[in-house]
């Protein structure tokens, strides 16, 4: 099962190849995507991604995860959640959001199982 590209973006929207719903912020993975809600782990800007946030994207099987850190780098990501991600033998990307979808995008393009969390706001 291929990771589903991000078809476009823009601020406070994203769509994914093959999914009719528009994205605030979303998780993807090998086979599928959903909205990233906040709400579910109590996740804000500070302290940032928790472990709790990427569970359900690392339980896909995804070997590489990209982080979008939103359009002005506005989400933090703690070392304690990269350090998760080391412990569960997954390379991380953190970068800015545009930046970040454009890797993710590379990484899927090239059949690796990448999934990705992304932020599309601040």
């Amino acid at each position: 099962m291929s990771s589903p590209e991000i078809a476009s973006l823009s601020w406070g929207q994203m769509k994914v190849k093959g999914c009719s719903t528009t994205y605030k912020d979303c998780k993807v993975w090998p086979g599928g995507s959903r909205t990233w809600d906040w709400r579910e782990t109590g996740t804000n800007h500070s302290p940032g991604v928790q472990p709790a946030d990427l569970e359900e994207v690392v339980k896909k099987g995804v070997k590489t995860l990209v982080i979008g850190r939103g359009m002005s780098e506005a989400l933090q990501v703690p070392p304690s959640t990269v350090d998760y991600l080391k412990k569960n033998g997954i390379d991380v990307v953190v970068l800015q959001t545009e930046k970040a979808v454009a890797e993710y995008n590379a990484l899927a393009a090239r059949g690796l199982k990448v999934g990705g969390v992304f932020h599309s706001t601040c």
